[in-house]
């Protein structure tokens, strides 16, 4: 696969910097009705599409989010897959792994959730927790009850990165696709959306002490996912780091670069065989000599 062209696109060579990606549109983004108005249109583009792909069944897609608390993840998978059949598509939220998932190594929880041929599988927050919240809180490494002596060192963090890398080469390699967006917040955006969720009641629920306290790690979560994207998108598992201050601008720059992997793919509804068609004229005389 051939990532599509993005200004937000992950160079391949490892050289991504954070402090170099923007968190706001460009200066001459359009206004939001403008916007809102072209997902629509891509809303309607994206359901097209997911058919073809489950009519054609080679390919599974996996659309993978991270970012900070209150980037908009949510409101992401929910805006740009609207309109998309639900039959065909799943999500699945990865937070604080459980007993039985400990027991397993670090990848097996999310093995379990790829989506099928046909479907587009959604991962908001993903493995890549265990390359970022584990690598700035690596006393969670504890419960892992790794039989390794350097657990939490640079050479560790190192060889997890290439296993996601190794294991996401698989996935690309056996017909499912992989696009990653990191949704690039702004410390001053997040800390205006906190605000927002103590100052209207409706908003009061998504408030959580813990996420401000993860703000004091700010630096080392952006060190984590520098690290991480520079080691991790690839052509077949690319990363996109779009930027997030904009809502409606992170939405429909994500819903483009989906529509146009899918674009890209080819797909198409499977031939139907002349046997099969000669059967077809016979059912269609079938019915319409039972009409009443």
């Amino acid at each position: 696969m051939h990532p599509v062209p993005s200004p937000y696109l992950v160079p391949f060579d490892g050289s991504f910097r954070i402090g170099a990606a923007p968190t706001a549109p460009p200066d001459d983004t359009p206004k939001d009705k403008v916007l809102e108005k072209r997902l629509e249109d891509l809303n309607e583009e994206l359901a097209d599409l997911q058919r073809v792909l489950y009519a054609h069944d080679r390919y599974a897609v996996l659309l993978v989010f991270q970012a900070m608390d209150a980037a908009g993840k949510d409101g992401t998978i929910r805006k740009v897959l609207r309109g998309v059949n639900p039959a065909g598509c799943q999500v699945f939220s990865f937070k604080q792994p459980s007993k039985e998932e400990l027991d397993h190594d670090f990848l097996w929880r999310v093995a379990q959730r790829l989506p099928e041929r046909g479907r587009i599988g959604v991962f908001n927050r993903s493995h890549y927790e265990e390359v970022l919240v584990v690598r700035v809180h690596p006393e969670y490494l504890d419960g892992q009850r790794l039989p390794v002596a350097d657990a939490g060192s640079e050479a560790f963090w190192n060889r997890r990165l290439n296993a996601i890398g190794d294991w996401e080469r698989h996935l690309a390699d056996t017909g499912t696709v992989v696009l990653k967006f990191f949704l690039n917040v702004s410390k001053e955006e997040q800390r205006q959306r906190f605000l927002a969720r103590l100052d209207e009641p409706e908003k009061n629920w998504k408030f959580s002490v813990g996420d401000v306290k993860e703000r004091g790690h700010w630096d080392a979560y952006m060190a984590a996912y520098e690290a991480a994207l520079a080691a991790t998108s690839r052509p077949w598992a690319p990363w996109y780091s779009i930027p997030a201050d904009d809502k409606d601008y992170m939405r429909l720059t994500v819903a483009g670069i989906v529509s146009d992997t899918l674009k890209s793919l080819p797909l198409a509804y499977p031939p139907v065989a002349d046997a099969d068609r000669a059967r077809f004229a016979e059912m269609r005389t079938l019915l319409e000599n039972q009409a009443e």
